[in-house]
């Protein structure tokens, strides 16, 4: 079984966001960037799959400038097979992106898709539900556990009453949660293989997909800080503040 995952390349995690000065973005100049954490466990499940025997190859996808390329190459060496790169300099929507990794899916016919529950830059959290849908596959969300069988898959995922299992006939696509697993440590000869191991790059025209935005970004700020707690001191007093100077009830 062939498996596809999808990686993109964010804000490192250790970096603290900050909105441009005129409030139109996030500011990306001289940012350290990295793989976005959740598709880092996607590829670690891929290869942990691979190594049990349950898939042959595995293929990494990005979307975005050149320098995706350094991600391709991080999951390359993790242990990917190769990698390709959906180049374009404009701004990507998760509904461009679903619609660009499903023309790949189309070209690479694989038995499974695994992405990241949601990238820590804009925390969409729609890309593989999105995609799912329009492939026409199961989806299992949030996985935080899955087993591959050898037309079926089962994937336990966290929901607020305990833990969900669900199983779904192949090909499937499932998001990748935090708990699913910890990546591996990649190692300086694996980064020195990574670079010999094939990366294609296509466009969105080549893959026949019209990318432009369907959403449009108002403003980016700063969030408001927390004000100062208050003591109160009685139950009448803490019930009259949330009425009238908070107004949540």
């Amino acid at each position: 079984m062939k498996i596809l995952v999808a990686v993109k390349r964010a804000i490192d995690y250790n970096v603290k966001a900050r909105p441009k000065s005129d409030g139109s973005g996030v500011e990306l100049a001289n940012v350290k960037m990295s793989m976005n954490p959740f598709d880092e466990i996607a590829v670690e499940e891929a290869i942990r799959l691979q190594e049990a025997g349950k898939g042959q190859e595995i293929v990494v996808v990005s979307i975005g400038p050149s320098a995706c390329q350094e991600t391709l190459r991080t999951a390359m060496a993790m242990g990917a097979d190769r990698g390709i790169l959906v180049e374009t300099g404009e701004e990507v929507q998760p509904l461009a992106v679903a619609k660009l990794l499903k023309a790949v899916v189309d070209r690479e016919q694989p038995g499974l898709v695994i992405l990241g529950k949601q990238a820590i830059d804009d925390d969409s959290n729609q890309t593989g539900q999105m995609l799912a849908g329009l492939l026409g596959w199961a989806q299992g969300t949030f996985a935080a556990k899955v087993e591959v069988s050898a037309d079926s898959i089962e994937v336990k995922r966290e929901i607020d009453g305990g833990l969900q299992t669900l199983a779904l006939k192949l090909p499937a696509v499932v998001t990748a949660d935090l708990r699913l697993n910890e990546p591996r440590y990649v190692k300086l000869p694996n980064i020195m293989k990574a670079k010999k191991k094939p990366l294609d790059t296509l466009t969105p025209a080549e893959l026949g997909v019209d990318i432009a935005p369907r959403l449009k970004l108002i403003k980016a700020s700063e969030p408001a800080g927390r004000a100062g707690g208050v003591k109160v001191a009685d139950v009448q007093e803490l019930v009259a503040k949330l009425r009238n100077e908070a107004k949540v009830i």
